[in-house]
Protein backbone atom coordinates (compact mmCIF):
# COMPACT_ATOMS: atom_id res chain seq x y z
CA UNK A 1 0.00 0.00 0.00
CA UNK A 2 1.14 3.58 -0.48
CA UNK A 3 1.10 6.22 1.51
CA UNK A 4 -1.58 7.77 -0.46
CA UNK A 5 -3.82 4.94 0.21
CA UNK A 6 -2.68 5.31 4.09
CA UNK A 7 -3.74 8.84 4.49
CA UNK A 8 -6.51 8.37 2.67
CA UNK A 9 -7.49 5.75 5.32
CA UNK A 10 -6.06 8.10 7.96
CA UNK A 11 -8.65 10.64 6.75
CA UNK A 12 -11.69 8.85 6.09
CA UNK A 13 -11.29 7.40 9.70
CA UNK A 14 -10.90 11.16 11.15
CA UNK A 15 -14.62 12.29 9.22
CA UNK A 16 -16.14 9.27 10.45
CA UNK A 17 -15.73 10.07 14.01
CA UNK A 18 -16.00 13.96 13.31
CA UNK A 19 -19.59 13.12 11.48
CA UNK A 20 -20.28 10.57 14.06
CA UNK A 21 -19.69 12.34 17.16
CA UNK A 22 -21.12 15.88 15.93
CA UNK A 23 -24.16 13.74 14.99
CA UNK A 24 -24.26 11.96 18.64
CA UNK A 25 -24.03 15.83 20.21
CA UNK A 26 -26.87 16.45 18.04
CA UNK A 27 -28.97 13.87 19.35
CA UNK A 28 -28.65 14.22 22.54
CA UNK A 29 -29.47 17.83 22.51
CA UNK A 30 -32.95 16.53 20.88
CA UNK A 31 -33.36 14.21 23.77
CA UNK A 32 -32.84 16.55 26.17
CA UNK A 33 -35.28 19.14 24.74
CA UNK A 34 -37.89 15.69 24.23
CA UNK A 35 -37.47 15.12 27.43
CA UNK A 36 -37.56 18.28 28.95
CA UNK A 37 -40.92 19.17 26.79
CA UNK A 38 -42.36 15.80 27.84
CA UNK A 39 -42.26 16.88 31.39
CA UNK A 40 -44.93 19.51 30.71
CA UNK A 41 -47.26 16.59 30.14
CA UNK A 42 -46.89 15.14 33.69
CA UNK A 43 -49.37 16.26 36.49
CA UNK A 44 -48.12 18.53 39.50
CA UNK A 45 -49.42 15.87 41.55
CA UNK A 46 -46.90 13.36 40.16
CA UNK A 47 -43.70 14.84 41.78
CA UNK A 48 -42.13 11.50 41.83
CA UNK A 49 -42.89 10.93 38.23
CA UNK A 50 -41.10 14.91 37.32
CA UNK A 51 -38.27 14.04 39.24
CA UNK A 52 -37.42 10.81 37.37
CA UNK A 53 -37.52 12.19 33.89
CA UNK A 54 -35.87 15.17 35.19
CA UNK A 55 -32.82 13.30 35.93
CA UNK A 56 -32.87 11.09 33.36
CA UNK A 57 -33.53 14.27 30.80
CA UNK A 58 -30.40 15.13 32.18
CA UNK A 59 -28.32 12.01 32.78
CA UNK A 60 -28.78 10.15 29.12
CA UNK A 61 -27.99 13.49 27.11
CA UNK A 62 -25.07 14.02 29.36
CA UNK A 63 -23.61 10.39 28.91
CA UNK A 64 -24.70 10.84 24.62
CA UNK A 65 -23.24 13.94 24.57
CA UNK A 66 -19.67 12.55 26.51
CA UNK A 67 -19.05 10.30 24.23
CA UNK A 68 -20.10 12.16 21.00
CA UNK A 69 -17.53 14.89 22.32
CA UNK A 70 -15.22 12.27 22.81
CA UNK A 71 -15.13 11.19 19.21
CA UNK A 72 -14.87 14.35 17.96
CA UNK A 73 -11.77 15.42 19.78
CA UNK A 74 -10.66 11.64 18.38
CA UNK A 75 -11.17 12.74 15.09
CA UNK A 76 -9.69 16.10 15.38
CA UNK A 77 -6.64 14.60 17.09
CA UNK A 78 -5.93 12.25 14.26
CA UNK A 79 -5.19 14.97 12.03
CA UNK A 80 -2.10 16.03 13.99
CA UNK A 81 -0.48 12.92 13.33
CA UNK A 82 1.01 12.06 16.63
CA UNK A 83 1.68 8.56 18.22
CA UNK A 84 -0.65 9.32 21.11
CA UNK A 85 -3.85 10.12 18.82
CA UNK A 86 -3.53 7.26 16.93
CA UNK A 87 -3.61 4.92 20.29
CA UNK A 88 -6.32 7.52 21.73
CA UNK A 89 -8.73 7.07 18.15
CA UNK A 90 -8.20 2.98 18.64
CA UNK A 91 -9.06 3.07 21.90
CA UNK A 92 -12.73 5.21 21.40
CA UNK A 93 -13.57 2.88 18.30
CA UNK A 94 -13.05 -0.04 20.66
CA UNK A 95 -15.51 1.96 22.42
CA UNK A 96 -17.55 2.61 19.46
CA UNK A 97 -17.68 -1.09 19.00
CA UNK A 98 -20.20 -1.67 21.77
CA UNK A 99 -22.68 0.58 19.40
CA UNK A 100 -24.65 -1.68 17.19
CA UNK A 101 -24.23 -2.07 13.92
CA UNK A 102 -23.15 0.94 13.34
CA UNK A 103 -20.80 1.64 15.60
CA UNK A 104 -19.51 -1.56 15.21
CA UNK A 105 -18.49 -1.19 11.75
CA UNK A 106 -17.35 1.77 12.34
CA UNK A 107 -15.07 0.61 15.32
CA UNK A 108 -13.55 -2.25 12.92
CA UNK A 109 -13.05 -0.03 10.14
CA UNK A 110 -10.94 2.17 12.51
CA UNK A 111 -8.77 -0.35 14.26
CA UNK A 112 -8.11 -1.89 11.10
CA UNK A 113 -7.17 0.71 8.95
CA UNK A 114 -4.81 2.34 12.18
CA UNK A 115 -3.17 -0.74 12.73
CA UNK A 116 -2.03 -0.96 8.96
CA UNK A 117 2.14 -0.93 9.18
CA UNK A 118 1.75 2.01 6.37
CA UNK A 119 -0.07 3.87 8.87
CA UNK A 120 1.65 3.22 12.42
CA UNK A 121 4.93 4.57 9.92
CA UNK A 122 2.66 7.74 9.77
CA UNK A 123 2.36 8.31 13.39
CA UNK A 124 6.01 8.09 14.14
Amino acid sequence: MDENKAKSHVTLVAVLHICFGTLSILGSMIVLIVLHFAGNFIPEEEELARNILSSLGFIIPSIIGFFGLIDVLAGVSLFSYKQWSRIFVIVVSAINCLNIPIGTAKGVYSIWALMLPEVQAMFK
